[in-house]
């Protein structure tokens, strides 16, 4: 089949054509004939798999259509869970937009708002946006939803992991009645379903993959060690093997901090995102990335979510996730568009429950091996034990330095207080 077959535009098609695209993929296959015909569509699709082409050539070719707005009110809106996925999905937009006269724009969180606010302003048929910034912009008066005729949930899970729940209502409550919806997950939990049920219109069900699989050229293993040995056996593996594209996922901030620097110490080349990174230094880390100029992207799993790494070999979960689906996404980075990637498992042995919820969901075993030096030699009570005599650590820190502070009244802190009011005033 080809896109022809679908009966998209010659316009579209050119785009398409200049991209280098020429067959559809499954859920292209699936969902565009559908959305064209005006049915909400409830899709379960991973990243990787063209689903963003397969909502964003539909919607273009029904807008351009249409008769078009002298003012542009915003006619079709875009969620995503965050900043990259907004800014990734708005240039795939910019791209299958070229030959129609639509106009599109991107708003999330983390940057100025004044440029954002200046193009709203202008007027934009399509608009790409994170829930928190939408919200806001929103709420000053900025735009108007009421012209709303599409209405597309991309990564709908990943919203709703991140807390969104509530701001999606909200922005629901905004839009007209009569619209066409289109929610994008790469899982179905029950809150997907519930919140699938309280905005879709009898809705057509597309799945490009089996629920909660993985992607089927992904090669899975784990490696079982200390987790004090878990630095230097990913260090290993990415000199060994001349890795020259690796994305590594840990649980925290300070954790994929903490592994950049110590990558870098060991002369590979990395950099960190995460929630605490400005979308400034996040785009940089990735542009780096994809250029090769860093050969390790070290991630949590909010700041990685939605990253469109192309022909990305190798993912590696330094920590484990608690939650078995985001093993799902993790891996979902890699063995993308028909290309083949290696996902690899560093587990420590107060992992091991971990690796068991995620076979359960997966519903099949994953290879284990134990690399020559790297055996596992902790037991799991110790490891606990050491675990809680840190917490306890910390605590009494926290208590300590509480402990230390001057306390209100005192002179000293009064004169602080005048001065740092002085300074709140200049």
């Amino acid at each position: 089949m080809s896109f022809k077959n679908l009966g998209l535009s010659d316009s579209l098609l050119k785009a398409i054509s200049e991209k280098g695209y020429e067959t559809p993929t499954p859920i292209q296959q699936k969902a565009i004939p559908r959305i064209l015909e005006g049915k909400d569509v409830l899709a379960s699709a991973q990243t990787g798999t063209g689903k963003t082409a397969g909502f964003t050539l539909p919607m273009l070719q029904k807008l351009a259509n249409a008769k078009q707005m002298h003012k542009r009110p915003v006619r079709a809106l875009v969620l995503t869970p965050t900043r990259e996925l907004a800014a990734q999905v708005y240039d795939d937009v910019k791209t299958y937009s070229k030959y129609v006269d639509i106009r599109s724009t991107v708003i999330f969180g983390g940057v100025n708002a004044n440029p954002q606010i200046r193009t709203m302003k202008q007027g934009v048929d399509i608009l790409v946006a994170t829930p928190g910034r939408l919200l806001d912009l929103h709420n000053q008066g900025i735009f108007s939803l009421k012209s709303v005729e599409f209405l597309v949930l991309d990564e709908a899970d990943r919203m709703l992991d991140m807390g969104f729940a509530r701001d999606i209502n909200k922005i629901l409550a905004l839009l007209p009645k009569r619209r066409q919806n289109l929610l994008f997950s790469a899982t179905f939990s029950k809150e997907i379903k519930k919140l699938a049920n309280s905005f879709l219109y009898q809705p057509v069900l597309v799945e490009a993959t089996p629920e909660n699989t993985t992607a089927e050229k992904v090669d899975q293993l784990i490696f079982k060690t200390d987790k004090a040995k878990k630095t230097d056996l990913v260090i290993k593996l990415i000199s060994e093997g001349n890795w020259q594209q690796v994305l590594i996922f840990t649980r925290t901030k300070h954790g994929a901090n903490r592994l950049a620097q110590k990558l870098d110490k060991a002369k590979i080349t990395s950099a960190a995102i995460h929630g605490n990174k400005s979308q400034g230094a996040r785009t940089k880390a990735l542009a780096n990335f994809k250029s090769g100029n860093v050969r390790v992207l070290v991630a949590t799993d909010i700041a990685a979510r939605g990253l469109d790494i192309p022909l990305l070999p190798h993912v590696i979960n330094y920590e484990l996730p608690n939650i078995p689906e985001d093993y799902v996404h993790r891996i979902g980075r890699t063995g993308r568009a028909g290309a083949s990637g290696e996902a690899i498992s560093i587990v420590s042995v107060d992992e091991f429950e971990y690796v068991r919820a995620i076979e359960k969901l997966l519903g099949e075993r994953l290879d284990q091996k134990t690399i020559p030096g790297f055996e596992v030699t902790e037991n799991l009570q110790e490891v606990l034990d050491k675990k809680a005599e840190n917490k306890a650590a910390n605590q009494r820190g926290r208590q300590q330095s509480r402990n230390n502070k001057p306390s209100r009244g005192s002179s000293k802190n009064k004169g602080g207080n005048r001065k740092n009011t002085r300074r709140n005033h200049q």
